[in-house]
């Protein structure tokens, strides 16, 4: 469970996250979806401890990121591609993540199994450097790493942006496999509605840093209010 308490950051006049009280559930597979400068990667990188909060806090399983490193454990995500060690090929920089998660390269290369479809030959045995890679195939990768580990908390941030579309529909059936398998809390940023919508059980809605609308989203149910709302603003 993910919980944030009286969060809010501000970039001198910009108020970037102003949130009173959110719980995010165990199992959640939340979309969350706001116009440019809504605040969506603000609050990522409040939730990843990458940003300092001017006031309130977030606790993800009891634990609040700026006072302990254990949630890392727990925790897969993915916002850029400040994210990946890019002067090494992607084989390299999996064993390198296995390694250190005490992985054996045997273990390391049945997990990679698991994305060989959404992969689509286009990644591995390349012998190119992630640096050298189409901004699709280094998304790809992100994406990978932060389901790697197989995580119970996972934080995408514009997963479906540089995929051709046949890796957009893969990779909805990748994140809902995951989480049906898992059990894991899935947090989703996206421009796509539609994709949103289709994976999603639950959406928050960000204005100005501020979630204004926290829907539930049982059969795309919440597919006229989003498109009533951002309808409105075009």
């Amino acid at each position: 469970m993910i919980t944030i308490n009286h969060l809010k950051k501000q970039f001198g006049d910009t108020v970037a996250c102003n949130i009173e009280e959110f719980t995010i559930n165990d199992g959640d597979i939340l979309g969350l979806v706001g116009n440019n400068g809504a605040g969506k990667t603000t609050l990522f990188r409040l939730l990843l401890d990458l940003l300092k909060a001017d006031e309130g806090m977030v606790c993800i399983n009891n634990i609040n990121p700026a006072e302990s490193e254990e949630w890392k454990q727990q925790v897969g995500a993915y916002i850029d591609e400040g994210f990946l060690i890019d002067f090494l090929t992607p084989e390299e920089y999996f064993a390198f993540l296995g390694k250190i998660s005490g992985m054996t390269q045997q273990q390391v290369d049945e997990r990679l199994k698991d994305f060989e479809q959404f992969a689509a030959g286009e990644v591995f045995g390349q012998k190119k450097l992630i640096r050298n890679l189409s901004a699709g195939n280094k998304q790809k990768v992100g994406i990978i790493s932060a389901l790697f580990r197989r995580p119970q908390t996972v934080i995408l941030d514009e997963p479906f942006n540089f995929l051709d579309p046949s890796s957009q529909l893969i990779l909805k059936h990748v994140l809902t496999d995951y989480a049906h398998e898992t059990g894991a809390t899935l947090i989703i940023s996206s421009h796509n509605l539609q994709h949103t919508v289709d994976i999603s059980n639950r959406i928050a809605l960000l204005e100005h840093g501020v979630i204004i609308r926290d829907l539930p989203n049982q059969e795309a149910s919440a597919a006229a209010e989003l498109e009533e709302y951002f309808g409105g603003k075009e």
